[in-house]
């Protein structure tokens, strides 16, 4: 495990980032990047104070950003009405990440080996808004993951490009920037991990159990044959719409999702997924 590492330097990416410093913090306060967790995934991160850096102090290697394209910009919000001028895509994530990968010596955390997962859920129209967010993800080649010719090249940041994905323009690019998020319904596709590195459903199309009680045995093999299958593949595997609520019912479907190898565990509670990781080897 690594240790905390204080990096000074990213306070200055709060003012690239356009977001306000912590209120108990002092103007020149140093930020704390946690341990890294590879399972955790901030759902909504952008609705949290400060986006990006508040996954990142507590360890999150996944961070999820939903996209409008407005008058030419890639605006960051869950609904249209709160698309607001200036708070980007680039703005909130990828100037920040930039900034954050040359300091750090093409990592996202010190001596890193992993790559952060953006993932870009687009609510526009798929065709029109991933040509914007393809554009944006060419302007950072250099800590960008990118597909060339049947080749991935493996960056500090991956793009997996959710929500309205135009799944047949992406499998017909020779180049891209932006990988896709597949569904349940697409683990016997064939589609390549180059192409489909990721498979996220809503669990509660999947399964019934809500981590109240034992785990019905039936749901635990399904849900383990279903993690088996996507890995064989090479496809990591994300759910949403599990409990996120304090307590025990949340901690149980923690458990069984970890120990089934679901590699992305949904949460808003970064604290609490924190801790909770933390507690357990990885």
């Amino acid at each position: 495990m690594l240790l905390k590492s204080t990096v000074t330097a990213l306070v200055a990416l709060t003012a690239l980032a356009g977001i306000a410093a912590p209120s108990t913090a002092a103007p020149d306060a140093a930020v704390v990047l946690g341990e890294p967790h590879s399972a955790a995934h901030a759902h909504n991160d952008y609705e949290h104070d400060r986006p990006l850096l508040d996954a990142l102090e507590h360890g999150f290697t996944s961070v999820e950003a939903d996209v409008w394209l407005v008058d030419g910009e890639l605006r960051v919000a869950h609904d249209l009405a709160d698309a607001r001028a200036g708070v980007t895509l680039e703005s909130l994530y990828l100037d920040p990440l930039d900034k954050l990968v040359r300091q750090q010596g093409h990592s996202v955390y010190p001596g890193w080996d992993g790559s952060l997962q953006l993932l870009i859920d687009i609510k526009s129209d798929g065709e029109t808004t991933y040509a914007a967010v393809e554009k944006e993800l060419a302007e950072h080649p250099a800590f960008m993951t990118s597909y060339a010719n049947g080749r991935v090249s493996a960056g500090p940041v991956t793009a997996v490009v959710s929500g309205n994905r135009p799944l047949a323009t992406m499998q017909a690019a020779d180049k891209r920037f932006g990988f896709y998020d597949g569904r349940s319904a697409d683990l016997a596709s064939g589609m390549p991990a180059g192409l489909m590195p990721l498979v996220s459903d809503n669990w509660t199309k999947l399964f019934t159990w809500q981590g109240v009680g034992p785990m019905p045995e039936a749901e635990r093999a399904r849900l383990r044959a279903y993690v088996e299958t996507a890995h064989a593949n090479g496809h990591r595997v994300r759910f949403w719409a599990t409990p996120d609520q304090p307590g025990a019912a949340r901690d149980a479907m923690w458990t069984e999702l970890l120990d089934a190898g679901v590699d992305h565990i949904n949460t808003d509670d970064l604290p609490a997924l924190d801790r909770f990781l933390s507690a357990r080897p990885e």
